[in-house]
């Protein structure tokens, strides 16, 4: 499931997680321990068998949830969004364990993803635009291309084109197509907006429109940590760190899974506190201030996106994004504006009146996104914000994050694995060597 969480009872441990279903089948404990120590190990996590989900990553439970899922030795395997949490070659290796139990079991495995990278192991590729088949590869053909591509001519004689294809030709919305011995050529209009400028002048007028009312931000850097600890248990994640987060800047916060990102994060917004060093945020000690201040000081000045976006379910997703303003002091129509606005700048435009549980996953997190973006924070910290997101829908995010940054001064830091989000950042901070 995207929501692997869902498959992780925090009171047991990753081993037991993963020889659960193998104990309701009547497996003896010896054989449970063997599997789940064997597909554990091939994923990476050997030697955290012991560990309970809470002091686990999102890639680490993400790994155990996979290995849950095979331990039975399926004959049909669902993979929805395996891989996104993990870095490309936590990825590689899961797509590679997905290929070897197809191949050792005779398992048909059907995997659902965003991420290119899947294509390497499938025998066959269905890509899927608005519900509707859109393309089709078998074997070699199926591996991904930038600038090339096979798509279905659906009834009608319609063409789904892939965004990433129109964005490569710099085709916007309008486009002009003539007949060719052969063939159609499709080229952009001259003068006509791209996806990206619309985009970026839509997050302009809802950071404007969304503000509110406050004294002038000092100019100081918004964030910093001066050689910051945390461990879990005997385990130290972050050892004596020290960054600065600036203003108008996007720093990528890179490493594999398990190496201290996301609790990176919850450092940065008070909702861990570090075992030694200090951290700084917005000119206050963080370590140094009561829970009630942190409260405030995430309030005024932090905007964060999780990896699980947290939404009020029985909420539309406009009402989701007001919510914001709202603990800010801005209500009514205005903020119910700047909320649509703030949906439209994610692509959500016409999906403002839908109750977020009848969203898809890469909907609600965008939906999150809007959320975080709509009270223009000073400091903004993204959690794996385009994981479960399309390459053109990433970009798009990616796009929105760093003109957050730079066009109104936030200091913006994104854990990730995606390189969409990388090659907009002004810096990277490695973690875990």
């Amino acid at each position: 499931d995207q929501r692997y969480t869902r498959a992780l009872a925090g009171e047991l441990t990753a081993r037991e997680l993963v020889g659960l279903r193998l104990g309701l089948a009547g497996a003896s404990r010896a054989e449970r321990e063997r599997r789940a120590g064997t597909l554990l190990e091939r994923v990476g996590l050997g030697d955290r068998g012991g560990a309970r989900p809470a002091e686990l990553s999102g890639g680490e439970q993400q790994r155990v949830a996979l290995c849950a899922a095979l331990a039975h030795r399926p004959r049909l395997l669902l993979a929805d969004e395996p891989t996104a949490e993990l870095d490309a070659v936590t990825a590689g290796g899961i797509y590679a364990l997905l290929r070897e139990l197809a191949a050792e079991a005779g398992v048909t495995a059907v995997v659902v993803s965003h991420d290119p990278g899947s294509a390497a192991i499938a025998d066959r590729v269905v890509e899927i635009r608005d519900g509707r088949l859109a393309g089709e590869a078998r074997g070699a053909a199926a591996g991904p291309a930038a600038t090339a591509g096979e798509i279905v001519v659906g009834h009608g004689g319609w063409l789904r084109l892939p965004e990433h294809l129109l964005r490569a030709a710099a085709i916007g919305d309008r486009a002009h197509v003539e007949v060719r011995v052969g063939g159609l050529l499709v080229s952009g209009l001259p003068g006509a907006a791209s996806g990206a400028v619309i985009a970026g002048a839509v997050a302009g007028a809802t950071a404007e429109a969304a503000t509110p009312a406050r004294a002038p931000a000092v100019l100081r850097a918004p964030a910093a940590l001066r050689a910051v600890s945390k461990a879990y248990g005997g385990r130290r994640v972050i050892d004596s760190l020290s960054a600065t987060f600036a203003a108008d800047r996007l720093v990528a916060v890179v490493g594999p899974s398990g190496s201290g990102k996301t609790t990176l994060l919850h450092l940065l917004a008070g909702l861990l506190l570090p075992d030694a060093g200090e951290i700084e945020v917005d000119g206050a000690d963080v370590g140094g201030t009561s829970r009630e201040a942190r409260a405030t000081l995430r309030r005024d000045a932090i905007g964060y996106i999780g990896q699980a976006p947290g939404l009020v379910p029985q909420l539309d997703a406009q009402e989701n994004v007001a919510l914001a303003l709202a603990v800010r002091g801005s209500r009514g129509e205005e903020a119910a504006a700047a909320a649509m606005q703030a949906l439209a700048a994610v692509g959500l435009a016409g999906r403002d009146g839908q109750r977020v549980d009848r969203l898809s996953s890469g909907e609600r997190q965008r939906v999150a996104i809007a959320r975080a973006l709509v009270g223009r924070p000073r400091l903004l910290l993204a959690d794996e914000p385009t994981a479960r997101l399309d390459r053109a829908a990433a970009a798009g995010v990616g796009a929105l994050l760093a003109g957050l940054a730079r066009e109104h001064g936030a200091a913006v830091v994104c854990a990730t694995h995606d390189d969409a989000l990388v090659d907009q950042a002004d810096e990277v901070l490695r973690l875990g060597g």
